[in-house]
């Protein structure tokens, strides 16, 4: 009775020592998958940094001289664009601006409407009909949206304007703000949908309405995400370019209101870079250095506004 008991005890102590022996053996053992890719990792971190870098190191050298040749005061403020002999910018600074701000006022209501729909309103079914739809909207070339612009936006404006060119900034604002929605719809989506159930189920146990829970729980939960979504659509209203040439009127002039028509940097850039030479080349770059300054300027904020939600 006695060895029966013994034989599996002997053999328990001999397995344990095995395996104690193979960890021993494997703690030593030198980790070459584990420290290859971490060596991945690392060189993949360093590749986004040294184009970063590189891409503002590029434009900088590239755009310095017409920064030196105008000003940097006459080049920023300045309102008249005269290739070789006036290279002011600030008529086309403007027109970014509104345009983007304006695309911003009129997207961004709808796409968190349309986010909070898609999340807590919903009946699921109803939501796989419209989210394919919204995210078929991302996927859409800008040409395209440019198109739809021309086509429906432009003439639109003509006729309830009576003007007699619809190609203006309120036309770039109207096509920026659809062109915004799939960005700022999906991540607010998503934001919505990673709070944590215990959020909701803590206000509707206190007696909350659900509207109540959504826009005073929820929405601010996910303010990050939401900050984020509205500033990457803010980033691709700056930064478009093909459809904007085709619906702005791209005159490098300074608008006047809303009915004008106008030039952003992205356009300015792609209209005469083809000929651009010398002095006037360098400017289109140091253009490039005031459209990076200004997607620098909105992750800047987002993490400030981000940092202080933490505090």
């Amino acid at each position: 009775m006695n060895q029966a008991i013994a034989a599996p005890a002997h053999e328990f102590e001999l397995k344990n020592s095995q395996l104690l022996d193979a960890l021993s053996q494997s703690a030593h053992r030198v980790d070459w998958a584990g420290r290859f890719f971490n060596f991945l990792f690392l060189l993949s971190a360093l590749i986004g940094v040294l184009s970063v870098v590189t891409i503002g190191y590029f434009l900088v050298q590239e755009g310095l001289p017409a920064i030196q040749f105008a000003g940097l005061g006459n080049f920023l403020l300045g309102t008249a664009w005269y290739p070789p002999a006036l290279y002011g910018i600030g008529a086309m600074i403007v027109a970014s601006v509104v345009s983007a701000l304006g695309a911003v006022i009129i997207g961004v209501p709808v796409a968190l409407l349309t986010a909070i729909f898609l999340a807590e309103v919903a009946p699921k079914w109803l939501a796989n009909v419209i989210r394919p739809a919204v995210e078929l909207l991302a996927g859409i070339p800008s040409v395209v949206y440019g198109f739809f612009g021309l086509v429906i936006i432009v003439p639109a404006i003509e006729s309830t304007f009576n003007i007699p060119a619809g190609s203006t900034v309120l036309a770039a604002i109207i096509v920026l703000a659809v062109m915004i929605l799939p960005t700022v719809i999906t991540i607010t989506e998503t934001s919505i949908r990673a709070i944590p159930k215990t959020y909701k189920e803590g206000s509707y146990a206190l007696g909350a309405s659900p509207m109540f829970t959504i826009f005073k729980v929820m929405l601010p939960a996910a303010r990050s995400g939401i900050l984020a979504g509205i500033v990457l659509g803010v980033a691709r209203a700056v930064g478009e370019t093909m459809a904007i040439i085709m619906v702005m009127g791209n005159s490098p002039a300074m608008p006047g209101s809303l009915l004008d028509s106008a030039r952003s940097l992205t356009a300015n850039i792609a209209l005469e870079m083809s000929y651009a030479t010398g002095i006037h080349a360098s400017s289109l770059y140091s253009t490039g250095i005031v459209l990076l300054i200004f997607v620098m300027l909105l992750n800047a904020t987002l993490l400030v506004l981000n940092r202080k939600r933490v505090k």
